[in-house]
């Protein structure tokens, strides 16, 4: 035995704690199923469920194109914070508690701890909808881009042509070679003889 031994210097250096990645969109899907199952287990409130109901589906419409926002964005952590930390540490506050003292008694500015995580809930609803309709915006971003590309490219649409099935005639250009009142022949002369009516029978 060393002197390296005696200062514990001789010791093999404890590893490096494996670092998780964030949590993928099976995992996500999995904390809502999971949250959504524990407070129907639990026979919440109908106030409550409805709340909860409607975070977990603007949650479950965000997940596909959380990539637009990107995973380390505030906005994507808020999304997946909400699936794994914020819904199930308030629906278990709630259930920890008995259910009638939960429902009855006041414990903050008035309100009983289901009121509060009404609250809480309705907050979370809106911020969730703020971040589904920002990457619903990115989204439709790419067909304004588009719009200009196009328009960049190959000028503004023409304003389209005449039907002609209104009052006025439909105007064609006569053919090179004739007159504005005559027809052309083979020999290069110039009828002027009218043409028939077109609601006039045949003689």
């Amino acid at each position: 035995m060393g002197i390296r031994s005696w200062f514990g210097l001789d010791r093999p250096e404890a590893p490096e704690p494996v670092r998780s990645g964030p949590p993928t969109t099976e995992q996500l899907l999995g904390a809502l199923d999971a949250i959504e199952a524990q407070a129907r287990e639990g026979k919440v409130p109908g106030v409550v469920l409805s709340r909860l109901l409607r975070v977990t589906r603007i949650v479950r419409q965000t997940l596909p194109r959380l990539s637009n926002l990107g995973l380390g964005s505030s906005q994507g952590f808020s999304v997946m914070a909400t699936a794994t930390d914020y819904l199930p540490v308030a629906i278990g506050n709630y259930l920890r508690l008995p259910r009638d003292w939960a429902d009855t008694r006041p414990i903050a500015a008035g309100k009983s701890s289901v009121m509060l995580l009404v609250d809480q809930l309705d907050l979370l609803g809106t911020t969730m909808d703020k971040v589904y309709d920002a990457v619903c915006r990115a989204d439709a971003e790419a067909i304004i881009v588009h719009g200009a590309f196009l328009e960049q490219k190959f000028g503004q649409a023409s304003g389209g042509g005449v039907l002609g099935l209104g009052p006025d005639p439909v105007r064609v250009a006569p053919p090179p070679g004739t007159g504005s009142s005559g027809t052309a022949d083979p020999s290069g002369a110039v009828s002027t003889s009218p043409s028939p009516h077109p609601l006039a029978p045949p003689e």
